[in-house]
């Protein structure tokens, strides 16, 4: 059943992709070129409606739970409309945020999706979160999805990394023995492949805030449907599978406020766009951040097995190799190097 959602998803996408794009033509969902963009000419957008339609029918097909799956699946309804509107009309950021945020709620109200509580290493009281569990999930919730729009810079960036994160999330989840969300998230995969097909650079055309906030929405669902109400080490496992856009997202932050910039302000200094500054071409800096992302994946996995001690050690290892290669590429700004300057400081005799 999972390999044939897979597979039907991924037919499905391949067949539909073609015919989003000239949809996309027709509603004037195009992207133009700008300062901010790596493309030269007038591409169709978009392109997430062929994902999402693929993952739709294919979850019809394979799904024995309609009803029960029915707030999952109108929560991304939500996700896709607002992310076509913002295609066609490019929307401002309030009415984007406020999908989002309906969306989270959907999902949390109706579908009852909440992190309660964690357990504490070292500790063997629980921590609960109370009246603070629905922010806390709905915040996660839209974080996720803005940290995989934010990524979507590059041709096949974004579908790439977000099927590097699904395949690692499926993988744990059938450790687990949790079908449902390995049967979600390999649709999605399938549906994703499809669609690189014709988003692989060159591409022929984009996922658009369609697919991006579709991608971001599900793997955000979907992390916490696998790993809610766990261990503080259990919780942090999506955080370390979403290790690439999580990081971009925080440094994005981190560098708007260091150059006095708004949050909330575009900028050309994204991890794609570093890379690309260091001579990396188009192709190889999608691939060098594909094998970041399965690294953090992998590194997800080892950590779910790992000691308590291991995986504090695995995690401080992370951080301190995240630090370092933000620092060499200039990710912040580049006069932002406090850890090499320290170590080269005490590298001097």
């Amino acid at each position: 059943m999972l390999i044939g959602a897979l597979l039907v998803a991924f037919l499905l996408s391949i067949f539909l992709t073609p015919f989003v794009g000239k949809l996309a033509v027709k509603l004037g969902a195009t992207d133009k070129p700008n300062e901010r963009k790596v493309h030269i000419k007038i591409m169709p957008r978009m392109g997430g409606l062929a994902i999402f339609l693929s993952f739709f029918i294919t979850f019809l097909i394979f799904t024995n739970d309609f009803w029960g799956q029915l707030p999952l699946l109108v929560g991304a309804l939500v996700i896709i409309l607002i992310g076509m509107a913002d295609d066609i009309y490019e929307l401002r950021a309030a009415p984007k945020f406020l999908g989002q945020v309906l969306a989270a709620l959907i999902i949390v109200l109706w579908g009852g999706l909440e992190v309660e509580f964690i357990n504490l290493p070292f500790f063997t009281d629980t921590l609960q979160f109370g009246i603070f569990s629905i922010p806390i999930t709905i915040l996660w919730i839209v974080a996720i999805i803005n940290a995989i729009n934010l990524i979507d810079g590059l041709d096949g960036l974004a579908g790439g990394v977000s099927t590097i994160a699904l395949v690692t999330i499926a993988t744990m989840a059938l450790i687990k023995g949790d079908l449902f969300v390995a049967m979600v998230a390999l649709t999605v995969i399938g549906s994703t492949l499809g669609f690189l097909k014709y988003n692989f650079h060159p591409a022929k055309i984009f996922m658009g805030d369609t697919g991006a906030l579709f991608l971001g929405y599900i793997i955000a669902v979907l992390s916490l449907l696998g790993f809610k109400n766990v261990t503080m080490i259990s919780l942090i496992v999506p955080i370390i599978i979403l290790g690439v856009p999580i990081s971009d997202t925080f440094f994005a932050i981190i560098r708007r406020i260091v150059n006095k910039q708004p949050i909330s302000a575009a900028d050309k200094s994204h991890l794609h766009h570093c890379l690309l500054n260091l001579g990396f071409t188009h192709k190889q800096t999608v691939l060098l951040i594909y094998a970041l992302a399965a690294c953090f994946g992998l590194a997800a996995i080892i950590f779910s097995f790992a000691t308590m001690w291991g995986a504090l050690i695995l995690v401080t290892g992370l951080l301190l190799i995240i630090e370092i290669f933000v620092e060499k590429i200039g990710l912040v700004s580049s006069d932002y190097q406090p850890l090499l300057k320290m170590l080269n400081f005490k590298n001097k005799p």
